[in-house]
């Protein structure tokens, strides 16, 4: 038996490793994605002060500090029995709006997009953010540069620092939004939207008017038929900051919907020995190893995911492009739905969508008179004891859960992040993408590897989030073995 491994892989946050078996023939027998980072967060934070969360697991990592925040003083409501006034929901959700446009913007274009802008049989020196400035050009580069600084300078002004924010509080917010800051975050919500609608044209442009690219989206290599998950509003529409939690299964039909503080009723963790990360699945379906189809209890949260699970999109222009897409693909309307889109590669032009409905909604909020009324929070009087917050992360649902004694002291601390979702179908990705991809030896080209690596690079994973460790670091290993378990070969970028 033959061995591949990357280690480690690339573009992603946190530290990963693949391993492919393959056997005496050289076909692909097994395949290992393993997270060699130590889980450790949710326990010293046990015995903390339940208000200290915030700050602390916005530290979990540098790349979605927001999502945590946001997801931690919902949560802090909850155990606190408070309820933020109206305003302070509306700032939470507009901060969170700005995070979401900078987050995708980055994946898109420094992370996942170089597969396709560039090409995933370009060399590896090539695939980067430097390759596709090489690409779109300085101009479209200038665009992303400035759209991540002025979204960074509402993420400051709004949440009291760049980075690691500290403004969310129990019961609200530590400070409201003056006329003069709100017409600025108006002004930055519409460059957002054009800058959205560039982006989807790039993709349009880029990837779609490609033959070759469009056959690699819609070929049988990147698809799975699993079970979606995502917040949904009353309308069972999009919603990144608030909702029920909404799943559908593989055919489209709603399988549940519960509110986020039911988690446990309906998400188990299941543990494997050779990684430190978990793989929640459905309890009501059950774990069955790592297969999709409707009898597996292995689902999916992502940008894809969330369309999947929704009627349509909240905003107009976004819900113009949502239609496109299932269109553009085949998808057909059962009971008024779009059947789901299982090929992950379009999760890309999925997670374009989202950023066009981010500034959208980020408008909205902008130009909501209430968004800067003075009153921002609620003071907490009483400890309930237990809180449960959960937004939609960039990569996923996000869900913190809380409990703590009389004095608010921490007694236990669960999170389950975008990425830990998603840690069982990038499981699946990875080995159907390598038995698509390696066959009869012929394994070992730049191109062929990169095609596999943008199996889990899809996803976007943030794999400091997913094993809560600190710091996070960036490679990845892919390590290949022979029928007797010798590594032949190693890629470490």
């Amino acid at each position: 038996m033959k061995r591949i491994s990357i280690d480690p892989i690339t573009r992603l946050e946190g530290h990963g490793k693949i391993e492919i078996f393959l056997n005496d023939d050289g076909d692909v027998v097994n395949t290992y994605f393993q997270v060699p980072e130590l889980r450790g967060f949710e326990q010293f934070c046990v015995g903390r002060l339940a208000e200290e969360m915030p700050v602390i697991t916005n530290r979990i990592c540098g790349v979605c500090p927001e999502a945590h925040h946001i997801a931690s003083v919902k949560a802090l409501d909850k155990l606190f029995g408070v309820t933020p006034p109206d305003a302070a929901k509306k700032i939470r959700e507009l901060l969170y709006m700005a995070f979401f446009v900078t987050d995708h913007t980055t994946h898109f274009y420094a992370l996942g997009g170089p597969d396709f802008i560039v090409g995933p049989d370009a060399p590896p020196s090539e695939r980067n953010i430097l390759g596709v400035i090489n690409k779109v050009g300085l101009d479209a580069a200038k665009k992303v540069i400035n759209c991540r600084a002025r979204n960074h300078h509402v993420l400051e002004m709004v949440g009291g620092r760049g980075i690691h924010l500290p403004a969310g509080v129990p019961g609200g917010w530590s400070k409201s939004i003056n006329e003069k800051e709100r017409a600025e975050i108006a002004a930055i919500a519409r460059e957002n939207i054009d800058f959205a609608l560039f982006s989807l044209k790039a993709f349009d442009d880029i990837v779609l008017k490609n033959p070759a690219y469009l056959d690699i989206i819609t070929s049988d290599i990147y698809v799975h038929n699993t079970y979606y998950m995502g917040l949904v509003d009353d309308k069972n529409r999009v919603n990144f900051y608030d909702g029920m939690v909404r799943v559908v299964d593989p055919e489209g039909k709603e399988f549940v919907k519960y509110h986020p503080s039911d988690y446990v009723s309906h998400i188990a963790e299941r543990v494997e020995e050779w990684s430190y990360l978990k793989y929640p699945y459905l309890k009501a379906v059950g774990w069955k190893g790592f297969v999709d189809g409707i009898d597996s209890g292995i689902y999916a949260a992502s940008p894809l995911s969330r369309l999947n699970v929704s009627d349509s999109m909240p905003t107009a222009k976004a819900q113009e492009h949502f239609e496109r897409m299932y269109e553009t693909l085949g998808s057909k309307k059962v009971n008024g739905r779009y059947q789901p889109i299982h090929h992950r590669l379009v999760t890309h032009w999925a997670r374009l969508i989202e950023l066009l409905y981010a500034s959208e909604r980020m408008l909205e909020l902008a130009t909501d008179p209430e968004i800067t009324s003075p009153n921002v929070r609620v003071i907490p009087e009483r400890i309930v004891g237990k809180g449960i917050g959960c937004v939609e992360a960039p990569r996923g649902t996000l869900t913190h859960h809380y409990e703590s004694d009389d004095r608010g002291v921490l007694t236990m601390v669960n999170m389950i992040v975008g990425t830990t979702n998603n840690y069982a179908p990038m499981t699946l990705s990875i080995k159907r993408a390598a038995e698509k991809l390696i066959t009869k030896g012929k394994i070992i080209e730049q191109g062929l590897l990169n095609k596999i690596e943008m199996a889990f690079r899809l996803y976007d994973p943030c794999l400091s989030c997913a094993t809560h460790s600190l710091p996070g670091q960036m490679p990845l290993i892919v390590n290949i073995r022979n029928a007797d378990g010798e590594v032949i070969r190693t890629f470490s970028r």
